[in-house]
């Protein structure tokens, strides 16, 4: 298999390097390689350190999100593990590897736990000349101007007096940072999405508890309707009854006033009637009894009256101004606030 022929040469080796890159190491993919359900591949070495950064406490199985796409995979008890290998990448990158080393001579892969491709050592030999010293490659790193430079520099020019270090040092060192940088970068994402997550979790569990509370102050407050509407009824009914009763007593005595008028009408007509006859025999023979009806009907006039303000209904009267106030100040917590009050008395 030859790896220019299967790109029909209209890819360079940079770019069949860049797609054989892992994107959490940036280097070349080192076996085994995994292929996630989104089709993008890693080494499974890198996964397992990327996923054992980001759930430090996992016991088995777990969510792990791809670092190109953000694609979620759910991972069974053996982890990374368990993830399906990509052997074609794998079989490209040995192809690639074994061509490199038929064209350029590299060291053995297995001689390093990090292959650079050739490609790179080639590129870094055509690499940019020094603007001071055109015949010169840059080939070192002015630690103190933080610049590249040549050997030329540091021996004759105006890095003489530098601190220098060897640029391909310098590259990994800072090749190094970067990656650190980005396993940082990529925790503190982490533990953000962590945290955002918790905070929408937070949101919901206030809005259900809010509505929750809703619902219990709405159930109290019914309740209160309830045993006012209750409490009105009995006090009521307690007016209604006396009202009857003391009704019944005033009608009695309106029917007693009734009859003594009815009687004493009836009197007062027999005597103007034996007052009226001519003769005077018989009117004193009638007389003397028309005279005693007449006082024991006048002794009747004293009939039982009620007594003064027997119709007030002023002692149902109801002070609700310790209530009104009671409700005003109805607050949270209430129940609480009065037990440790109760408390503090107590001690």
């Amino acid at each position: 298999m030859d790896i220019q022929t299967s790109t029909k040469g209209s890819s360079s080796p940079l770019d069949l390097e860049s797609q054989l890159s892992c994107p959490i190491c940036l280097e070349m993919f080192t076996k085994p390689v995994v292929i996630l359900p989104c089709q993008h591949n890693l080494c499974r070495g890198c996964a397992s350190d990327l996923y054992d950064s980001r759930t430090p406490y996992h016991y088995s199985g777990g969510v792990f999100r791809c670092p190109t796409c953000r694609f979620e995979v759910v991972l069974d008890r053996h982890g990374v593990y368990g993830l399906q290998r990509n052997l074609l990448v794998e079989n490209i990158i040995d192809v690639y590897k074994e061509q490199l080393e038929k064209k350029g001579g590299v060291e053995d892969p297995s001689s390093s736990s990090s292959l650079d491709p050739p490609v790179k050592d080639r590129d870094a030999a055509q690499g940019p000349k020094c603007p001071d010293h055109p015949e010169e490659r840059i080939n070192i790193f002015c630690l103190t101007c933080q610049v590249p430079t040549c050997s030329m520099c540091k021996v004759f020019g105006g890095h003489k007096d530098c601190e220098v270090s060897p640029l391909a040092a310098v590259y990994q060192a800072k090749k190094a940072e970067l990656r650190a940088a980005v396993d940082a970068l990529a925790a503190g994402h982490a533990c953000v999405q962590a945290l955002l997550a918790r905070t929408e979790e937070a949101c919901a569990r206030v809005r259900e508890n809010g509505e929750l509370q809703k619902r219990r102050l709405g159930e109290s407050f019914d309740l209160l309707y309830a045993l006012l509407e209750e409490r009105k009824g009995q006090l009521v009914e307690r007016i209604g009854q006396e009202e009857e009763e003391k009704v019944a007593v005033v009608r009695s005595l309106a029917d007693q006033h009734k009859e003594f008028l009815q009687a004493s009408g009836t009197l007062k007509d027999q005597m103007a009637a034996s007052a009226e006859k001519g003769g005077m025999a018989e009117f004193l023979v009638g007389s003397k009894e028309l005279i005693r009806q007449a006082k024991e009907t006048a002794k009747g006039a004293q009939l039982q009256r009620p007594e003064p303000g027997y119709e007030s209904m002023d002692h149902f009267s109801l002070s609700t101004e310790e209530v009104e106030l009671m409700l005003r100040e109805l607050d949270f917590g209430g129940m609480e606030e009065e037990e440790d009050e109760e408390e503090e008395e107590e001690e």
